[in-house]
């Protein structure tokens, strides 16, 4: 769509998050070589979703004046991991032409074991929580890709972590672009809440 609406999905946060707008423009020709050039799945064309806060929260931090045109992509979580990491990789030519690609999630993220009472103590986590996290970044700064994409035999610390994929799959989207040659690096590694990483990656594209 050419207007995407800003969506609040979400409830029980401060008054000021719900009175956010994100009034970036859509790209319909892009969203429509997306439809074509994904072969791994259905893909259709929705006109009336818009961009929810998985979208334009971190967008209204990169891109604060809302003047980069925006696609955004929705995933079905029913599907297992390998076929979004084989998905992605169909998106491979869209980066390749400039195409910045973002992958918007939380690695750990268990909204019903987080701390309120230690949500604003820094660097506070589980220690389950805590062990995903580490272990999560070593295999992703090893390109252990198999081991991510298997998350589910990972053991009781990646279980508490993962409990619902949503927050989880695009990570796997982000690593499966990745070329052979690229190098990641980490960013804004911290705890929250006890039961949730806002842990960040950049892959420094080849030139």
């Amino acid at each position: 769509m050419e207007n995407p609406q800003t969506i609040h999905d979400f409830y029980g946060f401060p008054q000021e998050l719900y009175e956010v707008q994100y009034p970036a423009p859509g790209n319909l020709d892009l969203a429509k070589e997306i439809v074509e050039i994904i072969t791994k799945t259905k893909v259709g064309l929705d006109y009336e979703w818009g961009l929810d806060h998985g979208c334009w929260v971190v967008l209204k931090r990169m891109f604060p004046d809302a003047d980069v045109p925006v696609v955004q992509l929705s995933l079905d979580n029913t599907k297992p991991a390998l076929l979004h990491y084989d998905l992605a990789k169909e998106l491979t030519a869209l980066r390749r032409k400039g195409v910045l690609i973002i992958g918007s999630g939380n690695m750990v993220h268990n909204l019903g074991l987080i701390a309120w009472d230690n949500f604003d103590a820094a660097g506070f986590g589980y220690d389950w929580a805590l062990e995903a996290s580490e272990q999560m970044k070593k295999y992703i700064l090893n390109n252990d890709h198999k081991r991510l994409i298997n998350y589910r035999s990972q053991g009781r610390a990646f279980e508490l972590a993962i409990p619902t994929p949503e927050h989880y799959l695009p990570l796997l989207y982000a690593l499966a672009l990745k070329g052979e040659n690229e190098e990641i690096s980490l960013f804004n590694d911290k705890p929250v809440g006890g039961s949730i990483t806002m842990t960040s990656l950049k892959i420094d594209q080849q030139h």
